[in-house]
């Protein structure tokens, strides 16, 4: 074994890098789209709940409500469509998948009564199930081996729609009803699912590339520690954004100033997720994710006793730290699953992810209001920290498909998706 073989646990890119296939970028291409999209018409709902109070007379409660119910439709059933993809063609179900979450946002469009709202936004979040397992295997199995760089990029993709769908709507807003604005977001999904359905390379394992790296016989205790990571990763950012406006309210932010330290917050966000992925893919998932969730330990605690100034110079880390870890994340799930079973494991995990960013703040809202916000903000900063135990015992398994693959046993090991065959 050369010199480069030997890595340090958790660095699992191989030493040579393996080729690319020719549809690879054209596959990161569409599913980068299809996830600014659904991600885009997740956050979407924001824009649009102070129009629906005012149209519907709907009071808070409720309106969170509507926006549950999008998300638990989405986090329900991305383990039925994972599984639907594994024995169908994974593009029809993404297709359709897309079409569904546009026909959702259009059939609200049409509705005159809060039952048809509440009916548009579940059929709506049903279709947007299927994109993070099924878009996420793709990448994967795409670009086989080297695909962690890629999944980064394609997770950063969803911040991208995140930013733009809701402010491109906020615009419209300002030139049509509400109807109409939603409408034509419906018509953009319709092309995207098109696009999709019609454009996308097959997903599955394809001739020349290298394929994800086979599992250890302690593969499923692996994807056990990662999932954990996950959660308490998602948790801990959630967590933290629940407290941060009242913190920088305190230190004598104004309102303004306020939605400035978010966009910071944010857009450090977004840079942290592309930039981790190709990270992690360089110098190993253990450093990466033990940077990440160090610095978000030391950064929450900096934002407890830093004055406004160097407070909000050093947001935009902040928000690296904060969203860096789960690029590295994502990009470990091939490294721990049987490739024929990559929809089920993504959507398993984006399950668990989910489900933590709506049961945190909820968990640490009642912290707060038991021992303070500043007490709860640190406890953050605390379950940061209990993710690095967990790292340290994933990389044992990371290190087992290292030194398999650098043996070569792992070659030839693997049979194509039976929906991308």
């Amino acid at each position: 074994m050369t010199k480069e073989d030997t890595r340090r646990p958790g660095a699992t890119a191989p030493a040579s890098r393996p080729r690319e296939h020719p549809d690879a970028r054209c596959t990161l291409a569409i599913a980068g789209t299809a996830h600014a999209l659904h991600d885009g018409y997740t956050d979407l709902i924001y824009v649009l709940l102070p129009l629906w109070q005012a149209e519907f007379g709907l009071g808070y409660g409720m309106l969170a409500a509507l926006r549950g119910l999008y998300a638990a439709a989405m986090a329900v059933l991305q383990l039925p469509s994972g599984w639907l993809a594994e024995r169908v063609d994974g593009r029809v179900v993404l297709a359709i998948g897309t079409a569904l979450a546009a026909g959702g946002y259009a059939l609200a469009g049409f509705t005159g009564s809060l039952v048809g709202l509440c009916g548009a936004l579940a059929l709506s979040g049903a279709g947007s199930s299927t994109q993070h397992p099924i878009a996420s295997a793709a990448v994967s199995r795409a670009y086989g081996a080297s695909a962690r760089g890629p999944l980064g990029t394609y997770n950063f993709t969803g911040d991208l729609g995140k930013a733009a769908i809701p402010g491109i709507t906020s615009l419209l807003l300002t030139l049509m009803p509400w109807r109409g604005a939603l409408w034509l977001l419906a018509a953009v999904g319709a092309v995207v699912a098109l696009i999709v359905l019609l454009l996308m390379p097959p997903i599955g394992m394809v001739e020349g590339v290298k394929p994800p790296r086979t599992p250890s016989s302690r593969g499923h205790g692996g994807f056990s520690l990662l999932f954990a990571i996950g959660v308490l990763d998602t948790g801990v950012r959630m967590g933290l954004l629940t407290f941060l406006p009242f913190l920088l309210q305190e230190k004598g932010a104004s309102l303004p100033a306020v939605g400035v330290g978010l966009a910071l917050v944010f857009l450090g966000g977004a840079a942290g997720k592309f930039a981790c992925g190709w990270l992690g893919d360089r110098i190993g998932v253990l450093p990466t994710v033990l940077v990440t969730e160090g610095g978000t330990a030391a950064c929450i605690l900096a934002v407890l006793v830093l004055p406004t100034v160097p407070l909000f110079a050093l947001l935009p880390v902040l928000g690296g730290m904060l969203n860096g870890t789960s690029s590295v994340l994502y990009g470990t799930v091939p490294d721990l699953t049987p490739p024929d079973r990559a929809e089920r494991a993504f959507a398993l995990f984006y399950t668990g992810t989910i489900g933590s960013g709506a049961i945190s703040p909820v968990l640490y809202g009642v912290l707060g209001d038991w021992v303070g916000a500043h007490w709860a903000t640190a406890a953050t900063a605390l379950v940061a920290l209990t993710t690095l135990p967990l790292v340290f015992a994933l990389a044992p398994c990371l290190a087992d498909i290292q030194a398999r693959e650098c043996n070569g046993s792992d070659i030839g090991q693997h049979r194509p998706n039976k929906a991308g065959a």
